[in-house]
């Protein structure tokens, strides 16, 4: 299984952003995705998931309203729409795919950040 980030990078506040991350590597079928994100010194946190075969989004309450997850088995990438960007959401930009607990992957992860 391969997951592959992309979009990360530079904007000033108030600004927007579209990380998408590609999926390969087998089918997919009743996973669970997701994007995560780490800021500097700070604990990797949950920003939001889907199920990649569709159907209802679940997002942490500090994400809700700026953030939207889409994609899944249709593109075969996994998108997170970023509006309205604030320099504390400047992190490292995480994807991840889950099965079960073994069955559990992660993408390399896209930096983004974002100026005052």
């Amino acid at each position: 299984v391969q997951l592959q980030a992309s979009g990360g990078g530079l904007v000033p506040a108030g600004g927007s952003l579209r990380l998408s991350c590609a999926a390969s590597g087998r089918t997919f079928v009743n996973y669970a995705v997701a994007w995560f994100r780490q800021a500097p010194g700070k604990e990797r946190e949950f920003i939001t998931a889907i199920r990649w075969s569709g159907g209802a989004t679940s997002y942490a309450d500090s994400m809700k309203g700026r953030f939207t997850i889409s994609g899944g088995d249709v593109k075969k990438t996994l998108d997170l729409q970023m509006n309205s960007l604030k320099p504390e959401d400047t992190a490292v930009y995480y994807c991840r795919i889950r099965g079960n607990a073994v069955d559990d992957y992660w993408g390399q992860g896209t930096l983004v950040t974002v100026s005052s």
